[in-house]
């Protein structure tokens, strides 16, 4: 029952922060993803996806408000 502890892929990182934030992941990748060994990178890929979403977001409200505004 010793399974060997590999590090993460970044493209594993990124699917389990994508499927986090989507709120839809199977029982088994989750399990994969807590018998890592480390929980920073999980932490450090979800708070860049957060602060880019927040960006993201800004960014076209920005764009929305700043076209209603100079629409004559």
């Amino acid at each position: 029952m010793n399974k060997k502890h590999n590090k993460p892929s970044f493209i594993g990182i990124m699917k389990s922060t994508l499927a986090a934030a989507f709120g839809v992941q199977s029982d088994k990748n989750r399990q994969e993803d807590f018998s890592n060994s480390s929980v920073v990178p999980y932490i450090v890929a979800g708070l860049i996806f957060t602060m880019l979403f927040v960006f993201i977001l800004v960014g076209i409200v920005y764009l929305i408000v700043n076209g209603i505004k100079n629409t004559p």
